[in-house]
């Protein structure tokens, strides 16, 4: 399932910065400072991956625009190129650091082969094809959650001349949240290669099947990393934020926010389910620990907890955790 990691070619010196836009793929090779703009079409990316095979990157990067950049990505590294799509907010803060202000597609592109000389981001496979599903039919249902809540929140104020409109409409919400539910579930207990995991998921109290399925969809790697890798990548590794003297607060930022959203709700269910998350709550909280690291705490104890029962295919076991 998903193409297989592609090595970066150490041999080659050149480096290839793609902007992406629903139209166009604008392309630059840093080191020849050749730049040319192609249609972000089939026939078109097909030239244009022939043409990158007969030059031999050593890296090619583009960011993460939307699902735009997918069609190029894909076909990439199904070529064996070593293309990898980035963080747009890391390619910005590269600018900025650089003193580039300016910006039009050209300049975008040799920006961004200029940010792939530098950085060298590694490259990942790409994820498969019954993943990235999942992942659509879960993005829809938080869509649908938000909609609903939306609603929820308006009838709380609303004129009585609306409130009838607005009820049929939570009515008619409330049934597609539940009818993504079946969806999600029926997706998931179809896939022979995700039954095995989503039941030791399934086994540990307070991991109910939304919480499942976005980790089996957003977390893939689960189960692949060691601990510190595995909460860097959900973004639950705090760093420090120190400067002389002065010891600042340990933060978290970036990593997959759709994994640390369930993370929590899972911690918050799991202080009435769950009496190891339970435990180690009450006792941050009583040594005086503010709410949120108390809860980060327990999304990472969570994790590493999940990580190690998928690696080792072994359930949930409450006096081991």
């Amino acid at each position: 399932m998903g193409a297989a990691m592609t090595m970066q070619n150490t041999s080659s010196t050149f480096h290839v910065g793609i902007d992406v836009s629903g139209k166009f793929l604008d392309i630059a090779v840093l080191e020849t400072a050749e730049t040319f703009r192609v249609d972000n079409q089939p026939h078109a990316i097909d030239e244009l991956v022939a043409r990158m095979l007969t030059l031999d990157p050593a890296l090619i990067v583009m960011e993460a625009t939307g699902k735009l950049e997918l069609a190029v990505l894909s076909a990439m590294l199904m070529a064996g190129l070593p293309a990898v799509a980035v963080n747009p907010r890391n390619v910005r803060a590269f600018a900025h650091a650089t003193g580039q202000r300016a910006k039009t597609d050209r300049i975008d592109s040799l920006l961004i082969a200029r940010y792939a000389q530098a950085v060298k981001p590694p490259v990942r496979p790409l994820t498969d094809g019954h993943t990235q599903q999942l992942q659509a039919l879960l993005l829809r249902r938080l869509q649908l959650l938000e909609m609903l809540n939306a609603e929820v929140a308006r009838l709380r104020r609303a004129h009585p001349a609306t409130r009838p409109s607005l009820r049929e409409n939570i009515k008619w919400l409330s049934q597609q949240v539940h009818i993504a539910d079946l969806d999600i579930g029926a997706f998931v207990r179809a896939c022979p290669a995700w039954q095995d995991k989503e039941a030791l998921l399934r086994s540990v109290p307070g991991v109910g099947p939304t919480i499942s399925a976005t980790l089996l969809a957003f977390l893939p790697e689960l189960g692949s990393l060691d601990n510190r890798e595995i909460a860097s990548l959900a973004g639950l590794a705090p760093f420090n934020c120190d400067s002389g003297a002065r010891k600042g607060k340990r933060r978290i930022a970036g990593g997959r926010i759709a994994v640390r959203r369930v993370l929590y709700m899972a911690c918050i269910s799991g202080q009435r389910w769950n009496a190891t998350i339970k435990a180690l709550n009450t006792r941050l909280l009583a040594a005086g620990k503010p709410f949120k690291v108390a809860i980060t705490a327990c999304m990472r104890r969570l994790l590493v907890m999940l990580n190690a029962m998928v690696r080792d295919s072994a359930p949930w076991n409450p006096i081991a955790a």
